[in-house]
């Protein structure tokens, strides 16, 4: 399997992103938390350029006693990104649509030899 160098693992401070050209396809990788995680750039929607979107919080709207939404807030343990083509929102760290666990990304490899960070496609 061909792989595409994606620079130096200390090239990437926390929360940064890179979109990696691997042949006819593209990954974007991310550094959260000190992990490295690789998805391919198509969102399972529509096949929008999902890792060039919005990078968030995930956004949760408790439900009041007399169920009514008021308020919401964000988990600051997960972060999502957002298609910016329709909005559909993925956890970064499993690449599971935060609505749907059934629908995820398509995860890339990543390997990290001398340093360096490779895709494998």
């Amino acid at each position: 399997m061909p792989e595409y160098n994606a620079g130096k693992v200390t090239d990437y401070a926390n929360g940064d992103r890179r979109v990696i050209v691997c042949g006819d396809k593209e990954v974007g990788v991310f550094k959260l938390d000190g992990k490295f995680h690789a998805w391919h750039n198509r969102c399972a929607h529509r096949a929008g350029p999902i890792c060039q979107g919005r990078i968030m919080k995930r956004v949760l709207e408790p439900v009041a006693e007399d169920r009514t939404v008021r308020a919401m807030e964000y988990d600051e343990t997960e972060t999502n990104i957002v298609c910016p083509w329709h909005g559909y929102e993925y956890s970064i760290k499993t690449g599971a649509h935060q609505g749907n666990p059934k629908i995820r990304l398509r995860k890339a490899e990543l390997t990290i030899r001398d340093g360096e960070l490779y895709v494998v496609v």
